[in-house]
């Protein structure tokens, strides 16, 4: 699929299934999501702008290039997005941070919002939305209509894990926005989690059952 990237660095691999394992805990569980958005966000990144500056070097005055225009914006999806943020600002610490909350009907699976606060000319950033789950593509969705309805217009979402229901789902309702996951799971359950997934990631960056 266009505009779709796998990630397929041995390191975010080893990390991943680092992720997966029931017994690591919510210290280790936490620095692993970090680690790994830091590794996806680089590429992610790849195609940020840049423009010649001038900068006087110890030897001499140069033109040099650094990151032009309004830089980021980096939206977590409420909560488990949260454990991305920092992933991202590691790279590019002048980002702006949105939020948007959404959470799921226990039996429709469907989103519904009750926050979204996004930084201020959003149409002239960059907005990378972080979430580390994508099952059903119901939350990316509603995350990335609300950003458009804000007057974004240039968006990546990064997901650590996604399944290929959310993913079609997420690329066909959205298929001008730039989608990188660190894995392609197999399916979601009757309860739309991921399998072999890793449990519910909000529970286990927080600690919370």
């Amino acid at each position: 699929m266009d505009q779709v990237y796998i990630m397929d660095h041995p390191l975010i691999q080893h990390k991943i299934s680092m992720l997966r394992d029931e017994k690591t805990g919510t210290n280790e569980f936490r620095k692993l999501v970090e680690e790994i958005g830091i590794l996806m966000g680089y590429e992610a990144l790849r195609d940020l702008p840049l423009e010649d500056v001038e900068v006087t070097t110890p030897l001499e005055t140069c033109m040099t290039p650094m990151v032009s225009g309004k830089k980021l914006a980096v939206i977590p999806v409420l909560r488990a997005g949260l454990g991305m943020v920092n992933s991202i600002l590691t790279l590019v610490p002048s980002a702006k941070v949105g939020h948007v909350g959404l959470y799921r009907d226990p039996e429709t699976h469907e989103p519904h919002e009750y926050y979204c606060k996004l930084p201020e000319s959003i149409d002239e950033r960059i907005a990378v939305v972080v979430d580390p789950m994508l099952a059903t593509g119901g939350s990316a969705v509603a995350a990335v209509d609300f950003i458009k309805q804000k007057g974004g217009k240039n968006i990546k979402f990064m997901c650590i894990i996604a399944a290929p229901e959310g993913l079609k789902k997420l690329h066909e309702t959205h298929p001008d926005i730039q989608i990188y996951c660190g894995h392609l799971d197999r399916c979601l359950n009757a309860n739309a989690y991921i399998c072999p997934g890793l449990g519910d990631a909000g529970d286990r960056i927080f600690g919370t059952k």
